[in-house]
């Protein structure tokens, strides 16, 4: 199963030492890779690139994620998405367009989140996104 890999976890690799780090999150990450299970989606990307302060680390970060081809998103992603939104608000659960938007991609493609945000187990009571558990 593919996975999508929210930028929460990205950005933990990423400030760290890098890929060499022995944290059991940048290590599920680097394993997911290996396997070729990882989806990229294109707000993830602008997260990831959205405020680097130098255009050469700018340029090697998109160098780096240009490895992570994004999935197309369809319009049945977003009106899922709006969909998610309105019935996790009505259930008093708030959460951003973009993460809804994630949940969305996730369910119309049959893939999981990796996430560390906790929003997301929130999000799990109310509507059908299935959570990447890393491995240890």
């Amino acid at each position: 199963m593919k996975v999508i890999v929210d930028t929460c976890i990205w950005s933990a690799a990423l400030r760290r030492t890098g890929f060499n780090d022995n944290n059991d999150i940048v290590n599920e990450l680097k394993e997911l890779i290996r396997e070729g299970r990882v989806q990229m989606i294109g707000p993830v990307r602008q997260e990831l690139l959205s405020g680097i302060k130098t255009i050469k680390q700018f340029d090697k970060l998109r160098t780096v994620l240009s490895s992570f081809p994004n999935l197309i998103i369809q319009t049945q992603d977003y009106e899922k998405a709006a969909d998610f939104y309105n019935k996790s608000r009505r259930k008093g659960v708030q959460g951003s367009n973009t993460d809804f938007l994630i949940c969305a991609i996730a369910v119309n493609n049959l893939m999981s989140v990796f996430t560390i945000d906790n929003d997301f187990k929130l999000f799990k009571e109310h509507i059908p996104i299935k959570l990447h558990i890393p491995r240890l």
